[in-house]
């Protein structure tokens, strides 16, 4: 089970002696269990930051992250995250990579053997277990990444920009990458992407965010079939959607540059 729920979450920077900055503003979503949700938004609109606070990397001014009903207090195994900058260790292979949060817990030795090397081959990375990643490409470490964080089997799996860094077609394969695991594992989604075609493709619902604060000012639903395959993207269907989210977008995308420039 894997419901999460964000309640009225608002969360402020700076101190007394300094101007203090709104980063969120009452953000409330109810994302159920086994969701595939994604956040888009302007730069700087708090998308990561909302990541942070589900993480517990960070505590909401006021309001509350659940998960499953229960408020996070801080870092969890319920929760995996991954990163857009991969966060790999270099001194350790693929293999090692992956197996690191089972050690941490005192899995066994044969069993976080066997369930990283598992989640290693549904990557697609069957070969590399001895590799480390400065032999790798930037997708094949993204790959590691997510084998590393389903490993540790969490209930939510928080994704941040995790395509950002690679080149289009590489993205294209590990997008289709994502859906084919997640169709397998089924697990709870948030995943943040300023891409709107990349959130339409992996997303059972998309909520578009608000220039700073950051708050949600639509919620699409993506009722398009799956499995989905990328030509997809050249529906009628799909080019409705994203019209709708690219014209919610654009005018925030001014605000934002707008609030900038009066910085």
């Amino acid at each position: 089970m894997g419901a999460l729920d964000i309640e009225n979450v608002s969360l402020r920077f700076g101190t007394r002696h300094s101007s203090q900055v709104v980063a969120l503003s009452n953000l409330h979503m109810r994302i159920p269990d086994k969701q595939f949700a994604v956040i888009v938004g302007p730069s700087g609109c708090g998308k990561s930051s909302l990541l942070d606070l589900v993480a517990g990397l960070k505590e909401a001014s006021s309001g509350e992250c659940k998960v499953n009903s229960k408020t996070v207090f801080g870092p969890g195994r319920d929760r995996g995250m991954v990163f857009q900058n991969y966060s790999l260790f270099p001194w350790l292979s693929v293999q090692k990579n992956v197996e690191f949060g089972l050690a941490l817990r005192n899995v066994a030795m044969r069993e976080r053997a066997e369930r990283a090397r598992h989640f290693v081959h549904a990557v697609g990375l069957r070969g590399f277990e001895n590799a480390y990643p400065s032999h790798l490409s930037g997708g094949m470490k993204q790959r590691v990444a997510i084998a590393r964080a389903l490993a540790n089997d969490p209930e939510v799996l928080l994704m941040d920009e995790p395509f950002g860094a690679l080149d289009s077609q590489t993205r294209a394969v590990m997008q289709e990458l994502l859906i084919d695991i997640w169709e397998r594992h089924q697990k709870t989604v948030l995943f943040v992407t300023h891409d709107i075609d990349e959130a339409i493709f992996l997303g059972d619902v998309v909520y578009v965010m608000s220039a700073r604060p950051g708050r949600i000012i639509d919620t699409v639903q993506v009722d398009l079939p799956r499995p989905r395959q990328y030509d997809l993207v050249t529906t009628q269907d799909f080019i409705d959607l994203k019209r709708r989210i690219q014209k919610n977008l654009h005018h925030e995308v001014h605000k934002a540059l707008a609030a900038a420039g009066a910085d």
